[in-house]
């Protein structure tokens, strides 16, 4: 990359277009020009990013568990600016910069207040969440996974719907109260170990009980990120109040946040607390999966359907990571991956439609498919990817997480199975009821399907949901060598 360490390129990269976006507007006094100059910057800046990170993956030794593009700048003590990826972490890295550029192209029309500002959060954010899938200092990712707050905190408080601000306060005080556990757990391993590098901390031997302490800390941030059943409930209402893009940041990457932990650092550096803890994580991601679908079939608005939908799938994400098992591992990879392609997708959806009738209630539809074929095509393909139809991205993750936890407890796998019937249940009654159907609402006489814009939004996430429906190994093959390794350790360090 000319000279440049290619991490650090991709991760400051945002922010420098974010700085230079508010260096043009504060040299242009007219309003309409400032907000096309930070559209355009924005999408340049979030593309080339993207195309930076294809080389990154395209460099990237998938048959290595080693980090690879490793980076370190002493910073303070023992506490340094150390960057590097993993088969773990490379695909989350893309998965970030994949999704920025399309959030830019959905937000093009549909933000029209403040849009220097909404883009300057965004591209701050992209800069925060590429940090913290390639931190391997402890320290720098803790300040990175509390810095994410902000951006988000003013893209939902500034951007958002009617309730917006008791939405933002919801999110903002949930996260930071679990992450403080996880700040003090942070500063005794550092102390205790005597270095805050990743690595070394999960080579470090800290005793049971100790790691039931931490495990708890880290527990408190990580279930609240993803979110886990019960500590949930900021979700819905941040989702329903964010703008689209903020839905499609918050499903797509924020939440993964949560899984990455539990990967990175729960697993590794606390194995015994793990094992000692993987009966209250199955209960829990159990009664995840079948409670929230139940109450996302009784929803009225459409978006937190979506939500209470993505809170069940995240369910068969720690399934799979507690199965402590190749296949589990794998599939709550895949899972999470396909997950930010779907879910996206589905926000974005529920976007299309909300920027022409202004609601989200499913009453106010019905009928769509007369005036709308294409975006009834479309929001099929990722109404079946939600449920987990073969051939989808959404099967090959639920298949994979619940053979891994078959393997350990079938009780639990079975219960977990009834999850793919109940997502059925609620994703094609939603979807009859918004597409199937007379056109009752005189409204939607003259509702106008997606232009091409809003089309090519859609068509790298219909390629990529398709496309690693049918050939699954363009990610395992990636994240292969990782899993195995670290499931390697686990068992040794469970005997």
């Amino acid at each position: 990359m000319f000279g440049l360490p290619m991490l650090s390129t991709i991760l400051w990269l945002p922010t420098i277009g974010a700085i230079l976006i508010l260096l043009i507007s504060g040299l242009n006094k007219d309003a309409q020009k400032a907000a096309a100059s930070a559209r355009i910057i924005a999408l340049i800046t979030t593309f080339v990013t993207f195309l930076i990170s294809v080389k990154l993956v395209m460099d990237f030794d998938h048959t290595s568990a080693a980090m690879q593009f490793k980076e370190s700048i002493p910073w303070y003590g023992n506490i340094n600016y150390a960057l590097g990826v993993d088969g773990i972490s490379v695909l989350f890295v893309l998965l970030t910069t994949f999704l920025m550029p399309l959030c830019v192209i959905a937000s093009w029309k549909s933000v029209e207040k403040r849009v220097v500002e909404y883009f300057v959060a965004f591209l701050v954010l992209e800069t925060v969440m590429l940090g913290v899938f390639s931190a391997t200092d402890m320290v720098f990712f803790y300040v990175l996974f509390e810095a994410g707050l902000i951006p988000m905190y003013l893209i939902i408080g500034i951007w958002g719907g009617k309730n917006r601000f008791y939405a933002a306060y919801k999110f903002f005080l949930y996260t930071l109260l679990g992450s403080l556990f996880m700040l003090i757990a942070v500063a005794y391993m550092v102390l205790k170990a005597g270095t805050s590098d990743i690595l070394a901390l999960q080579a470090f031997h800290f005793t049971k009980d100790a790691q039931i302490y931490l495990w708890l800390a880290f527990f408190a941030s990580f279930a609240v990120k993803m979110p886990m059943w019960p500590v949930h409930t900021w979700l819905p209402d941040a989702h329903v109040e964010a703008p689209t893009a903020g839905s499609v940041i918050l499903a797509g990457i924020l939440l993964k946040m949560g899984g990455y932990g539990f990967i990175r650092f729960s697993l590794p550096m606390f194995p015994l607390a793990s094992l000692h803890f993987q009966p209250l994580i199955f209960t829990m991601s159990v009664i995840a999966v079948i409670y929230t679908s139940l109450v996302a079939f009784r929803q009225t608005d459409i978006k937190k359907l979506i939500a209470y939908s993505s809170v069940a799938h995240m369910g068969f994400v720690t399934l799979g990571i507690f199965a402590f098992n190749g296949a589990g591992l794998q599939g709550a990879m895949f899972q999470m991956l396909s997950h930010g392609f779907i879910a996206s997708a589905l926000f974005l959806c529920v976007g299309v439609i909300y920027d022409r009738m202004h609601t989200r209630e499913i009453a106010s539809y019905g009928g769509l498919v007369n005036r709308m074929p294409i975006y009834a095509a479309v929001f099929m393909l990722f109404t079946l990817g939600n449920v987990g139809l073969p051939g989808t991205s959404g099967f090959v993750g639920e298949v994979l997480t619940m053979q891994g936890t078959f393997l350990q407890s079938r009780i639990f796998a079975i219960f977990a199975a009834s999850g793919v019937i109940l997502s059925a249940a609620y994703m094609l009654t939603l979807y009859r009821k918004t597409v199937f159907g007379p056109l009752v609402n005189p409204k939607l006489a003259d509702i106008q399907d997606m232009d091409l814009r809003e089309f090519l939004v859609f068509l790298p996430l219909i390629i990529g949901t398709v496309l690693l429906g049918f050939k699954p190994q363009l990610i395992l093959d990636f994240t292969n060598v990782s899993v195995m390794h670290l499931v390697d350790n686990l068992q040794t360090m469970m005997k």
